[in-house]
Order: structure tokens, then sequence, then C-alpha cells
């Protein structure tokens, strides 16, 4: 585990599983229709049960058919999980030649998650990386982006105090390291 401290509160990255984290809020890199899938999302279902995916279709979607469009943030209970809450984050998909449309998406997604934190009074979240499995987002650039991300949210919010990202192998946990390494002290 690796601690940053930047205000009132901490960002930590730890080596691990996210459906194990003992803390308020657990991010779900979701898609769109809230229907579960593979990667963090499909063991997010796994471990919280049936009654998430029933949470979550009770959720109205869009004329698009989205429980949730990309960028966006929405909350269930979190059922069998450690957690109180959890908040399906839907990142987005990686395009190149939108680099800095897609940057945007994923700044605002998790801004929108710790906003979604706060208002449910939660101390503690956990992250994935949000959008660097299936949706082939760099690691080396969705790292900067949700750690600068964390640290103005927690300059500028008194909650939650503890941002944790669950990184679930060795070469992600090294970008991130690097890149909060890199980052200056606040």
């Amino acid at each position: 585990m690796s601690t940053h401290h930047v205000g009132q509160g901490t960002i930590e990255l730890v080596l691990g599983d996210i459906v194990n984290q003992q803390v308020d809020a657990i991010v779900n890199a979701a898609n769109s229709r809230l229907a579960g899938g593979g990667g963090v999302d499909g063991a997010i279902h796994r471990a919280a049960g049936p009654k998430l995916l029933e949470w979550c279709q009770k959720i109205a979607p869009n004329a698009d058919g989205q429980r949730c469009p990309t960028g966006e943030v929405r909350v269930t209970k979190a059922a069998n999980l450690p957690a109180q809450w959890v908040i399906h984050a839907v990142g987005p998909i990686y395009q190149q030649e939108q680099h800095d449309q897609v940057a945007e998406q994923l700044r605002t997604v998790h801004w929108r998650a710790l906003e979604a934190a706060a208002n449910l009074n939660c101390q503690s979240i956990a992250f994935p990386a949000i959008s660097t499995g299936v949706y082939r987002f760099p690691v080396a650039f969705a790292a900067p982006i949700a750690l600068q991300v964390a640290s103005q949210f927690l300059l500028q919010n008194k909650e939650p105090q503890e941002i944790r990202w669950i990184l679930f192998n060795e070469s992600h946990w090294q970008v991130f390291q690097q890149t909060l390494e890199k980052m200056e002290p606040c």
C-alpha cells in the first residue's frame, strides 16, 4: 500500500481485489446498461449477489436503453459487499482520435463518483482503474487524470477523507504509484 496526504485526507494505492475493501462506498466500473459484465463489474456483481442486479434494473433507462450514460454515476446499496454503497460509474471507451473528449469524460466520472460519496456522507471510497480494462484507456493516461481529480476533490471537500485505488495487477499499481510519486505534496 502507498499513501499520499492531501489536505485533511489521503489517497491510497492498494494491490488487491476491490470486492474485499472495508469502505463506505465501492465504485463499480459499470457499463451503461448497469447489467453486470466482465472484469471489475462482473466481480462486484458476483460478490454482491443477485440483489445488486435487481437494484440496478430498477433504475429507469433513457430512450437509448442506458441506465447510466458515459461520464455519469448511479448509486445502489451494496448487498453482500463489505461496503454500504456501490457507485456505478461509466467511464469512456478510449478512442485516440477523441483524446480530449474521453479525457474529460474520465475526469467527470471520477468527480461525480466523489460527489456521490460526499452526498452519502461517506468517509472512505474505493475506486478501480476505471476504463483501463476492456474500454482500453491507457493506464499511463488514466492514472494522472484519476489522481489529480482526487487531489483536487480532497482540497475542496471534507468528505470522503480516504480515497483508495484498488489495482488488480502489479503493472497498473506501478503506473499509479509512479504517478502519485510525481504529484506535488499538498
